[in-house]
Protein backbone atom coordinates (compact mmCIF):
# COMPACT_ATOMS: atom_id res chain seq x y z
CA UNK A 1 0.00 0.00 0.00
CA UNK A 2 1.49 3.30 -1.04
CA UNK A 3 0.34 5.37 1.81
CA UNK A 4 0.98 9.18 1.50
CA UNK A 5 -0.19 12.05 4.20
CA UNK A 6 -1.24 14.65 1.71
CA UNK A 7 -1.42 17.52 4.73
CA UNK A 8 0.44 18.46 7.60
CA UNK A 9 3.05 20.65 8.89
CA UNK A 10 6.03 19.36 10.21
CA UNK A 11 7.55 22.82 11.37
CA UNK A 12 4.59 23.17 14.03
CA UNK A 13 5.02 19.44 15.26
CA UNK A 14 6.08 19.64 18.86
CA UNK A 15 9.15 17.21 18.82
CA UNK A 16 11.80 16.43 16.38
CA UNK A 17 10.61 16.11 12.77
CA UNK A 18 13.23 13.45 12.30
CA UNK A 19 11.81 11.16 14.74
CA UNK A 20 8.23 11.71 13.64
CA UNK A 21 9.04 10.80 10.11
CA UNK A 22 11.07 8.00 11.53
CA UNK A 23 7.53 6.99 13.37
CA UNK A 24 5.27 7.30 10.24
CA UNK A 25 7.92 5.25 8.18
CA UNK A 26 7.79 2.49 10.68
CA UNK A 27 3.64 2.54 10.55
CA UNK A 28 4.04 2.09 6.73
CA UNK A 29 3.58 5.78 5.63
CA UNK A 30 5.63 6.14 2.32
CA UNK A 31 5.51 9.77 2.10
CA UNK A 32 4.44 12.88 4.08
CA UNK A 33 3.54 16.84 1.85
CA UNK A 34 4.43 19.68 4.04
CA UNK A 35 2.61 22.72 4.06
CA UNK A 36 3.10 26.34 3.43
CA UNK A 37 0.45 28.76 5.49
CA UNK A 38 2.68 31.73 5.23
CA UNK A 39 6.13 32.21 3.86
CA UNK A 40 7.98 31.46 6.23
CA UNK A 41 6.69 27.76 6.92
CA UNK A 42 6.97 27.50 2.87
CA UNK A 43 10.42 28.15 3.01
CA UNK A 44 10.91 25.50 5.78
CA UNK A 45 8.56 23.15 3.80
CA UNK A 46 11.15 23.41 0.97
CA UNK A 47 14.10 22.92 3.41
CA UNK A 48 12.32 20.00 4.86
CA UNK A 49 11.66 18.54 1.40
CA UNK A 50 15.28 18.61 0.43
CA UNK A 51 16.46 17.16 4.67
CA UNK A 52 14.07 14.28 4.61
CA UNK A 53 13.54 12.07 1.10
CA UNK A 54 9.98 11.21 2.19
CA UNK A 55 8.75 14.58 2.44
CA UNK A 56 7.16 17.25 -0.77
CA UNK A 57 6.72 20.57 0.39
CA UNK A 58 3.43 22.66 -0.89
CA UNK A 59 4.47 26.82 -0.87
CA UNK A 60 1.38 29.17 -0.02
CA UNK A 61 -0.90 31.46 1.76
CA UNK A 62 -3.46 30.34 4.10
CA UNK A 63 -6.26 32.71 4.35
CA UNK A 64 -5.59 33.74 7.62
CA UNK A 65 -2.67 35.59 6.26
CA UNK A 66 -4.34 36.31 3.28
CA UNK A 67 -3.72 40.30 3.51
CA UNK A 68 -0.24 39.56 3.52
CA UNK A 69 0.02 38.50 0.34
CA UNK A 70 1.14 41.24 -1.68
CA UNK A 71 2.71 41.26 -4.85
CA UNK A 72 6.50 40.97 -2.91
CA UNK A 73 5.04 38.00 -1.16
CA UNK A 74 3.03 35.78 -4.60
CA UNK A 75 6.73 36.73 -6.12
CA UNK A 76 8.28 35.08 -3.71
CA UNK A 77 6.29 31.98 -3.63
CA UNK A 78 6.83 31.76 -7.27
CA UNK A 79 9.98 31.47 -6.21
CA UNK A 80 10.34 28.93 -3.94
CA UNK A 81 7.03 26.95 -6.33
CA UNK A 82 10.41 26.69 -9.08
CA UNK A 83 11.93 24.31 -6.42
CA UNK A 84 11.47 20.61 -7.92
CA UNK A 85 10.75 19.50 -4.30
CA UNK A 86 7.24 21.56 -4.56
CA UNK A 87 4.47 19.72 -5.91
CA UNK A 88 1.71 22.30 -5.25
CA UNK A 89 0.55 25.89 -4.27
CA UNK A 90 -1.05 26.37 -1.09
CA UNK A 91 -2.88 26.13 1.31
CA UNK A 92 -4.94 28.49 -0.17
CA UNK A 93 -9.11 29.14 0.06
CA UNK A 94 -11.46 30.93 2.35
CA UNK A 95 -11.89 30.12 6.19
CA UNK A 96 -15.24 32.38 7.16
CA UNK A 97 -15.11 30.55 10.94
CA UNK A 98 -12.12 32.62 11.94
CA UNK A 99 -12.17 35.54 9.48
CA UNK A 100 -8.71 36.44 10.47
CA UNK A 101 -8.13 38.63 7.08
CA UNK A 102 -11.33 40.57 5.40
CA UNK A 103 -13.08 38.32 3.18
CA UNK A 104 -12.20 40.29 0.46
CA UNK A 105 -8.43 39.82 0.77
CA UNK A 106 -9.68 36.10 1.16
CA UNK A 107 -10.96 35.90 -2.29
CA UNK A 108 -8.26 38.28 -4.24
CA UNK A 109 -5.48 36.02 -2.15
CA UNK A 110 -7.27 32.49 -3.05
CA UNK A 111 -8.00 33.90 -7.02
CA UNK A 112 -3.86 34.80 -7.20
CA UNK A 113 -2.39 31.81 -5.73
CA UNK A 114 -4.76 30.21 -8.38
CA UNK A 115 -3.46 31.79 -10.84
CA UNK A 116 -0.13 30.77 -9.95
CA UNK A 117 -1.07 27.23 -9.70
CA UNK A 118 -2.17 27.60 -13.03
CA UNK A 119 0.58 29.20 -14.60
CA UNK A 120 3.19 26.57 -12.73
CA UNK A 121 0.65 23.65 -13.80
CA UNK A 122 0.91 22.97 -10.13
CA UNK A 123 -2.30 21.77 -8.39
CA UNK A 124 -4.00 24.12 -5.61
CA UNK A 125 -4.77 22.83 -2.08
CA UNK A 126 -7.31 24.19 -1.18
CA UNK A 127 -8.97 25.11 2.76
CA UNK A 128 -12.27 25.57 3.02
CA UNK A 129 -14.41 26.34 6.05
CA UNK A 130 -17.50 27.46 6.77
CA UNK A 131 -17.33 28.47 3.19
CA UNK A 132 -18.31 25.96 0.82
CA UNK A 133 -20.42 28.37 -1.59
CA UNK A 134 -17.83 30.71 -2.10
CA UNK A 135 -15.16 28.42 -2.23
CA UNK A 136 -17.13 26.39 -5.02
CA UNK A 137 -17.92 29.99 -7.20
CA UNK A 138 -14.56 30.31 -7.24
CA UNK A 139 -13.66 27.03 -8.24
CA UNK A 140 -15.79 27.07 -10.83
CA UNK A 141 -14.36 30.13 -12.35
CA UNK A 142 -11.02 27.81 -12.85
CA UNK A 143 -12.42 24.50 -13.92
CA UNK A 144 -11.67 21.65 -14.96
CA UNK A 145 -8.57 20.99 -12.83
CA UNK A 146 -7.75 18.15 -14.43
CA UNK A 147 -6.34 16.67 -11.27
CA UNK A 148 -4.83 19.90 -10.27
CA UNK A 149 -6.65 20.39 -6.89
CA UNK A 150 -7.17 18.87 -3.63
CA UNK A 151 -10.12 19.79 -1.88
CA UNK A 152 -8.58 19.48 1.98
CA UNK A 153 -10.10 18.33 5.14
CA UNK A 154 -13.46 17.96 3.41
CA UNK A 155 -16.26 19.33 5.62
CA UNK A 156 -18.81 19.49 2.66
CA UNK A 157 -22.44 17.35 1.56
CA UNK A 158 -22.21 14.93 -0.48
CA UNK A 159 -23.30 17.23 -3.47
CA UNK A 160 -20.31 19.35 -2.85
CA UNK A 161 -18.12 16.68 -3.27
CA UNK A 162 -19.24 15.51 -5.75
CA UNK A 163 -19.18 18.44 -7.72
CA UNK A 164 -15.42 18.67 -6.88
CA UNK A 165 -14.75 15.31 -8.68
CA UNK A 166 -16.52 16.65 -11.40
CA UNK A 167 -13.97 19.85 -12.02
CA UNK A 168 -10.91 17.35 -11.76
CA UNK A 169 -10.49 17.77 -8.08
CA UNK A 170 -9.54 15.65 -5.38
CA UNK A 171 -11.45 15.15 -1.91
CA UNK A 172 -9.36 14.48 1.22
CA UNK A 173 -10.14 13.41 4.55
CA UNK A 174 -8.67 13.77 8.18
CA UNK A 175 -8.98 12.39 11.26
CA UNK A 176 -12.79 13.90 11.62
CA UNK A 177 -13.28 11.55 9.56
CA UNK A 178 -12.96 8.90 12.57
CA UNK A 179 -15.07 10.73 14.58
CA UNK A 180 -18.37 8.49 16.16
CA UNK A 181 -20.28 12.03 15.59
CA UNK A 182 -19.08 12.54 12.33
CA UNK A 183 -21.71 10.17 9.97
CA UNK A 184 -22.66 12.68 7.32
CA UNK A 185 -18.83 12.83 6.31
CA UNK A 186 -18.73 8.83 6.80
CA UNK A 187 -21.72 8.79 4.53
CA UNK A 188 -19.57 11.08 1.99
CA UNK A 189 -16.49 8.82 1.77
CA UNK A 190 -18.77 5.63 1.68
CA UNK A 191 -19.98 7.03 -1.58
CA UNK A 192 -17.02 8.63 -3.69
CA UNK A 193 -14.79 6.98 -5.91
CA UNK A 194 -11.34 5.27 -4.35
CA UNK A 195 -9.30 7.19 -6.98
CA UNK A 196 -10.60 10.38 -6.05
CA UNK A 197 -10.09 10.08 -2.34
CA UNK A 198 -6.99 11.28 -0.23
CA UNK A 199 -5.95 11.25 3.28
CA UNK A 200 -4.09 13.24 5.58
CA UNK A 201 -3.44 13.82 9.12
CA UNK A 202 -3.49 18.27 9.25
CA UNK A 203 -0.62 17.42 12.06
CA UNK A 204 -0.23 18.40 14.36
CA UNK A 205 -4.41 19.40 14.41
CA UNK A 206 -7.09 17.27 13.70
CA UNK A 207 -6.09 13.92 15.49
CA UNK A 208 -8.08 11.31 15.09
CA UNK A 209 -9.95 8.81 16.98
CA UNK A 210 -8.72 7.28 19.69
CA UNK A 211 -6.41 10.51 20.32
CA UNK A 212 -9.03 13.65 19.73
CA UNK A 213 -7.64 16.91 21.37
CA UNK A 214 -3.99 15.86 21.24
CA UNK A 215 -1.13 16.96 19.36
CA UNK A 216 -0.83 14.88 16.07
CA UNK A 217 1.26 13.38 13.83
CA UNK A 218 2.06 11.76 10.19
CA UNK A 219 1.94 8.56 11.51
CA UNK A 220 -1.64 8.44 12.23
CA UNK A 221 -2.39 9.11 9.08
CA UNK A 222 -2.75 5.16 9.13
CA UNK A 223 -5.54 5.18 11.41
CA UNK A 224 -7.37 7.08 8.58
CA UNK A 225 -6.81 5.05 6.62
CA UNK A 226 -7.95 2.89 8.24
CA UNK A 227 -11.69 3.89 8.55
CA UNK A 228 -11.73 4.72 5.13
CA UNK A 229 -11.13 1.34 4.26
CA UNK A 230 -13.46 0.43 7.27
CA UNK A 231 -16.50 2.61 5.17
CA UNK A 232 -15.61 1.10 1.58
CA UNK A 233 -15.89 -2.59 3.30
CA UNK A 234 -12.20 -3.34 2.28
CA UNK A 235 -8.76 -4.22 4.11
CA UNK A 236 -6.62 -1.59 4.85
CA UNK A 237 -4.34 -3.45 2.63
CA UNK A 238 -6.26 -3.34 -0.46
CA UNK A 239 -6.85 0.33 -0.43
CA UNK A 240 -5.07 2.11 -3.32
CA UNK A 241 -5.66 5.57 -2.67
CA UNK A 242 -3.83 7.74 -5.79
CA UNK A 243 -1.21 10.44 -5.40
CA UNK A 244 -1.70 13.29 -7.25
CA UNK A 245 1.36 15.75 -5.16
CA UNK A 246 4.22 13.93 -7.27
CA UNK A 247 7.18 14.61 -7.67
CA UNK A 248 8.16 16.75 -11.32
CA UNK A 249 10.08 14.69 -13.62
CA UNK A 250 13.92 15.79 -13.81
Amino acid sequence: MNLVDTHAHLDLLEGDVAQALERAAAAGVTGVITIGIDLASSRRAVEYAHAFPAVRAVVGMHPHDASDLDAAALHEIGRLAADPRVVGIGETGLDFYRNLSPRSDQERAFRALLDLARELELPAVVHDREAHSDTMRILEEYAPFDGRMVMHCFSGDLEMARAVIAMGGYVSVAGPVTFHNARRLQGVVRELPLDRLLVETDSPFLSPHPFRGKPNSPERVVLVAEKVAELKGISVEELDLPDPLPLRAD
